[in-house]
């Protein structure tokens, strides 16, 4: 009598738990792939031992439920920024071009002899020296001049968008630089980092970024003249260039000067810094912004905030479309020829540790960002607000 008393206990418990869940699915909408695991579960719940049937349980329940400190708007930008990742993955962002594939191939066979100098850390960039930070927004601040992220996002770039003509020019004003062309954990002697062949060095990241805005229906001009076969004189010659681009091309307004950075210890190991986007390894990217103000010696850089809001504009793009892709915005008192127009900026592509594989790839996640930040500013979006 007990046992068929238990039996039937099970059979009412089991026909609710399946009614309940009937009843979530048919209000639920685009959430029926969850909910349908999780019914299978609540049903399985009935012969299954409890820490098995939990275990499971929590595994197949919806994201919100791994933490209780996320609010339901930030775990919906988590959502969308994870559509965003794969998106980038469907449309082949993440796809390794074959001639970088043969270059690190190559260099692997030739390293056979090569001696250690030191080793290469990876490192992913959050809070390092934040000093202001607003959502997926964070600046070190290095001038006296204080900031108000939220106020500044709120305004306009000083921008508009015509896709019929060229609005984007990308130059190097260190040319040369280059990367690592296979991951390893240590560099060799008599470290290479710096060449002319524009299929390894910046101007290879330049064209990946010029590539995925013109993808996106952005016309380009990108600037491949080596600059820096002397150091001394750089910015100079590199700003003689632009000037020169924006004379014949007045609809450029976005203007970027491409570089990558060189982080050592003082022990000697170099620092690769890095993120995971998408399932792939990308170089993380640093945006330079600068400023004028009393005393810093800068006289020739008046709407300096005009950049500013562009930068964070552009930070938050990618950092909502590709989380972890940036390193803190770097706010500080220099122009390097950011006074070109009121959208120049100066961006870092990773460092001298990190494969060129991983910094191509970031060009292309720059590319798309900026595709959607500048979707924001066409004619179209114009007329539709």
């Amino acid at each position: 009598m007990k046992n068929r008393f238990n039996g039937l206990k099970k059979a009412v418990l089991w026909v609710l738990s399946a009614a309940l869940c009937g009843v979530l699915l048919w209000f639920a909408g685009g959430k029926s792939a969850d909910l349908l695991s999780f019914a299978a579960f609540q049903s399985a719940r009935l012969n299954l031992p409890w820490h098995t049937v939990e275990a499971k349980v929590a595994a197949a329940a919806p994201k919100e439920a791994e933490s209780g400190n996320k609010s339901v708007s930030q775990s919906d930008k988590d959502n969308s920024a994870a559509q965003k990742e794969e998106a980038s993955v469907r449309t082949g962002l993440a796809e390794t071009p074959e001639d970088i594939k043969t270059l690190a191939q190559n260099a692997k066979k030739a390293s056979k002899n090569e001696k250690k100098d030191g080793s290469i850390s990876d490192w992913t960039y959050t809070n390092e020296g934040v000093t202001d930070s607003f959502g997926a927004v964070r600046v070190k601040n290095t001038n006296k001049t204080k900031i108000d992220i939220e106020k500044l996002l709120s305004q306009k770039a000083d921008l508009f968008v015509d896709k019929k003509k060229p609005c984007v020019l990308i130059f190097h004003t260190h040319t040369t630089e280059t990367f690592q062309l296979f991951e390893r954990s240590w560099y060799p002697t008599g470290n290479i980092t710096r060449s002319e062949q524009s299929d390894r060095n910046m101007v290879r990241i330049g064209k990946a970024i010029c590539e995925e805005l013109e993808k996106n229906g952005f016309r380009t001009v990108h600037d491949t003249e080596i600059h820096d076969r002397s150091y001394s004189g750089a910015y100079d010659r590199s700003r003689a260039a632009a000037v020169g681009y924006l004379k014949k091309d007045t609809s450029i307004q976005v203007v970027l000067d491409i570089h990558r950075d060189a982080i050592q210890r003082t022990d000697g190991t170099k620092i690769r810094p890095v993120a995971e986007i998408g399932g792939k390894r990308a170089a993380q990217v640093m945006i330079i912004s600068g400023c004028q103000e009393e005393g810093n010696g800068i006289e020739n850089f008046p709407d300096w905030q005009q950049n500013l809001v562009f930068a964070l504009q552009l930070q938050k793009e990618m950092e909502e479309s590709f989380p972890g892709l940036t390193r803190p915005l770097y706010f500080c008192p220099r122009d390097y020829n950011m006074n070109l127009t009121h959208c120049s900026l100066l961006l870092e592509v990773g460092s001298d540790s990190n494969t060129l594989e991983e910094a191509e790839y970031s060009g292309r996640l720059i590319g798309a960002s900026l595709s959607r930040l500048l979707n924001n500013y066409t004619e179209e979006e114009t007329k539709g607000g």
